[in-house]
């Protein structure tokens, strides 16, 4: 139990010492404004570096994201089927896709999937 407390208190002084060490050595001495602005061929921009985007775009961009990750996880169960047991992976995976056609519905009457409004 003592070498469990030792070697804890080993690691999280190296682990302390990198991490100061990175932040002392991965700050910049000159903070320069010419840097930190947006660069356009030498000239000053014309139009401001943030400019604003579609919020209704970016909520399609997740909601497929969420579903993408969603089927990414139901795929590699069709290749677990012939060593596992069928009906514990059926009612798992028939599960899972209801879950996802409740959000999909859920989604769908919010009208987040309308695109033009």
């Amino acid at each position: 139990m003592f070498l469990v407390f030792i070697m804890g208190t080993v690691i999280f002084i190296i682990s302390s010492v990198v991490m100061g060490l990175a932040s002392i050595l991965s700050k910049k001495a000159i903070i320069d404004r010419e840097k930190s602005s947006p660069f356009e061929c030498g000239f000053d921009p014309m139009n401001s570096a943030r400019l604003p985007f579609s919020l209704r775009f970016f909520l399609i961009a997740i909601i497929f994201l969420i579903f993408d990750v969603e089927i990414a996880l139901i795929l590699p169960t069709v290749m677990i089927l012939n060593t596992s047991n069928l009906i514990w992976w059926t009612s798992t995976t028939l599960f899972f896709i209801f879950i996802l056609l409740v959000g999909l519905y859920h989604e769908w009457n919010q009208g987040a999937l309308n695109w033009s409004s």
